[in-house]
């Protein structure tokens, strides 16, 4: 197991758990707990974790959203294969936003070298999208998320209204068959005006998001093209969101 597979194990463990003790972790990993404690000290001097004599703890609570370089490491090879498969939907010559978010931003850097218009709502997809030889970057106005670098607020908002996509790529927190939903109320506004900007609307979620619900309602089901998700998506989950009213894609 790599460093960064080792780190990205340890942060989903102890994230699930809540707190978890070296030697499980030392288990879950199949290494030492003389390098789970280098690990641990690592993560905690990146702000991911926090350490305490034999173990570490999430610094998430419960109903907050988790950090982004948290969520970095979560789930990437799900976050990939899905962004694999939205990118292959995206046509030449479309003009697509593409939301905040970790999943998102997969997407947006498999998108770098289309011929294709696109908005990103986040600096770090913007910071991916740069110099892409063919690539039209449009950046909309709007106020930074501390961490997320998600653009927010009126001028977001105005920036999405003045624009037509033919496809929104769009993010969750969380989805079932009652709808989208998000941990930031100015998060779900921003939602909200990237379904009414696009002609299509395809959301990228891994498997947990979708028995997942947070604070702020953004839109129903019936308001998306289509749902992304991975092969591993509970059969009931997914099937309560196609009689909820959109198609279901597992990769």
């Amino acid at each position: 197991m790599t460093l960064s597979d080792r780190h990205r194990r340890i942060l989903e463990a102890v994230r699930h758990a809540g707190q978890l003790g070296v030697p499980r972790l030392a288990e879950l990993t199949g290494t030492s707990e003389m390098t789970v404690r280098r690990d641990l000290e690592q993560l905690a001097d990146q702000g991911l974790i926090e350490r305490y004599r034999g173990g570490a703890r999430t610094l998430t609570l419960r109903g907050e959203e988790p950090p982004f370089a948290v969520r970095t490491h979560e789930g990437l090879d799900a976050k990939r294969r899905i962004a694999e498969a939205v990118a292959d939907l995206i046509a030449d010559g479309e003009a697509v936003v593409v939301d905040g978010g970790t999943t998102c931003l997969e997407v947006a850097r498999l998108l770098v070298p289309r011929r294709i218009t696109v908005m990103p709502l986040s600096m770090h997809a913007a910071n991916a999208l740069a110099g892409g030889p063919q690539l039209r970057l449009l950046l909309p106005g709007g106020e930074l998320r501390p961490d997320e670098l998600a653009l927010t607020g009126p001028l977001t908002e105005a920036s999405l209204a003045a624009l037509r996509f033919d496809t929104a790529i769009l993010g969750c927190c969380g989805l079932t068959a009652a709808g989208m939903t998000a941990y930031d109320l100015a998060d779900a506004a921003i939602k909200r005006a990237i379904i009414a900007s696009a002609h299509r609307v395809i959301v990228v979620a891994e498997p947990a998001k979708l028995s997942r619900t947070a604070l702020a309602f953004v839109a129903p089901v019936s308001a998306f093209s289509l749902v992304v998700t991975t092969e591993d998506a509970a059969e009931d989950d997914a099937d309560a969101l196609t009689a909820a009213g959109t198609v279901v894609r597992r990769v």
